[in-house]
């Protein structure tokens, strides 16, 4: 995994990678290492997951065929408009 770090901004370029690393799911997976997982909860948590995937697409499949509402979408806070800057005179 690889990120790009722009002049010189390490924190910009750590919350992208920690985003990246979140997709991918390298966070889960680490936690689930710390311990010994037994096969047989390792298969049911597999198959949990194939079956949460499942109705997932299923559920988007059907909101884009139209036989299910779309979700509300989010609003997004308004932002308050900078200040205006007011000239000081030079002492």
């Amino acid at each position: 995994m690889q990120v790009m770090v722009r002049d010189n901004n390490v924190d910009q370029a750590l919350r992208v990678l920690k985003k990246k690393m979140q997709r991918e799911g390298v966070f889960r997976e680490m936690k689930q290492r710390r311990a010994y997982e037994k096969p047989s909860e390792r298969k049911a948590r597999e198959k949990s997951e194939a079956i949460r995937r499942a109705r997932k697409l299923a559920r988007k499949q059907a909101i884009r065929e139209g036989l299910l509402p779309a979700p509300p979408k989010k609003k997004l806070p308004e932002r308050k408009p900078p200040l205006p800057q007011t000239s000081r005179p030079a002492d």
